[in-house]
């Protein structure tokens, strides 16, 4: 896993590369711009004029650097920095390289009367403020990024965009902020940038690494992770010769009511596509003749109700349960849910939509939530559940309280999906698209994650890496499909497509 790291921990890792590399922080800047360099000597097109802002800071120090290789390999740059009081020392060195080149005059911007509308086609550098920045911005440098965002120009960021706090923000945000449509952030991506309101700031994010040293990052402790692929490879279980349907365990799917048995389709086809070995589907009687016809690989359990479900089969036989998805919020439901909750035992569960939805209606059966207990809720079952929340960092904060104070695994759904466990670590899925943003594509992962604990992964880790493959098997279908067009019934389509892509087992 990718550790994602405070502001404040990012400088102390730097520190620790400088002194035990060893490396000077110069040269650890001339080793972060290469790599800057070659990033924006791809995305910028050489026949189209460059500006860079930069700061007073290291920020700008990185800035300088960038803007001296452009102009080595023959990009048309200009320069303007903040005038200041005190420049860093890294700073001060690179802005006498650039000087020392002869072909670029750097201005140093003492007034906003020194800023220009800029040409049609200007590509500009934001070097203006790091991560580490803990205030709003105010005077010369707001009025600067004001301006680099009245040019409407394609703007890459360095680091973060210069207005934005690597950590928290407020919302809504009325701090001035560069609007960047690329962000070429160091080593680590920053936790601002998993959160939809920051989005508007940061465009598209590429980590860019720059080689802080990796004793600096084992040791450094976070609670904040980003997932990738090897991670969820190594959780899979797999396929031994001689394994047969019970090694993969035997799933129990509760889902459906008249109008909605697409729902349970969909959850019982995702924990069949994602690996486990025998999938029952407990629907209501109108929903018999469906599931036996449209999945013949399921078992067929049924409820005592004809149009919704009522009573529930024997639990013992079963490895993993699923609960929610179109069974309504009736009565009857809620006395289901309520009866599932007193006898499931340590059988791990999974409780999604409408059952989410029951439970927040009924918080008294919270009090029946145990350790093998994962929630997925959207952003509005999220809300309904804890409270509203106004942006996405707020929700995640509500998000670990919880998951710690009821001792279970939270999803929240979304782009860069967040999976909270209940010793307060906190993992991003940074795949997935918005074209999965429709009607069925939470029944598909609920039935993913319910197979993977079937399969005996923990609910942390099911969660983890049931989200990761939910997303790559959306991000396939999309480049399949288009995102306009992608609907539930393409991402189960494309599950095995993300196993492929994930691991060979």
């Amino acid at each position: 896993m990718m550790k994602i790291y405070s502001t404040h921990q990012v400088k102390q890792i730097d520190d620790y590369t400088i002194k035990h590399e060893p490396i000077s922080s110069v040269n650890l800047m001339e080793r972060a711009a290469e790599e800057l360099f070659l990033r924006c000597a791809k995305i910028i097109c050489p026949t189209l004029p460059v500006v860079v802002y930069c700061g007073a800071g290291n920020n700008g120090g990185d800035g300088l650097a960038v803007a001296r290789m452009l102009l080595e390999s023959g990009f048309n740059v200009t320069v303007f920095y903040l005038e200041s009081q005190t420049y860093t020392a890294d700073f001060s060195v690179n802005l006498n390289r650039l000087r020392r080149l002869g072909v670029c005059s750097p201005v140093a911007i003492r007034s906003e009367c020194q800023l220009l509308t800029l040409p049609d086609g200007t590509w500009i550098i934001d070097a203006l403020f790091g991560s580490g920045l803990n205030r709003p911005l105010n005077g010369l440098a707001k009025h600067v990024v004001n301006h680099i965002n009245s040019q409407k120009k394609r703007v890459v960021a360095i680091d973060i965009p210069s207005g934005l706090f690597g950590d928290e923000n407020p919302y809504p945000n009325t701090n001035c902020v560069v609007n960047a449509a690329i962000t070429l952030t160091l080593q680590f991506p920053k936790r601002a940038f998993f959160f939809a309101e920051n989005h508007q700031y940061t465009g598209s994010v590429e980590v860019v690494p720059i080689g802080l040293h990796p004793n600096a990052l084992a040791k450094c402790e976070s609670s904040f992770f980003l997932v990738e692929q090897p991670d969820v490879a190594s959780l899979l279980v797999p396929r031994q010769k001689f394994s047969h349907k019970g090694t993969f365990g035997h799933c129990l799917v509760l889902a459906g009511k008249r109008g909605m048995m697409g729902a349970a389709s969909f959850a019982v086809r995702g924990c069949l596509n994602a690996g486990a070995g025998l999938v029952t589907a407990h629907i209501p009687r109108v929903g018999e003749a469906i599931i036996q016809t449209t999945i013949p690989e399921a078992i067929v359990s049924v409820s005592n109700r004809e149009l919704e479900i009522g009573s529930l089969p024997d639990l013992s036989r079963y490895s993993a349960i699923c609960v929610g998805p179109g069974i309504g919020t009736s009565e009857h439901a809620m006395q289901m849910l309520h009866s599932l909750l007193e006898s499931i035992g340590s059988t791990p569960l999974l409780i999604d939509a409408d059952a989410l939805n029951i439970l927040a209606s009924h918080k008294s059966l919270f009090l029946y939530l145990a350790g093998n207990v994962v929630l997925t809720p959207h952003p509005g079952e999220f809300d309904r559940l804890f409270g509203s929340s106004t942006c996405g960092e707020e929700r995640l904060k509500k998000g670990m309280c919880w998951a710690k104070e009821l001792g279970v695994v939270i999803v929240i759904k979304g782009a860069n999906t967040q999976v909270v466990t209940p010793n307060g670590e906190v993992y991003f899925i940074p795949v997935g698209n918005a074209g999965m943003a429709t009607g069925g594509s939470g029944d598909v992962l609920s039935g993913i994650i319910t197979a993977f604990m079937g399969q005996g992964l923990s609910p942390a880790n099911a969660a983890i890496a049931g989200a990761y493959i939910h997303g790559v098997a959306g991000d396939i279908a999309a480049m399949q499909q288009g995102m306009r067009s992608l609907s539930a019934s393409h991402i189960v389509e494309f599950i095995s497509g993300a196993f492929k892509q994930v691991c060979t087992i």
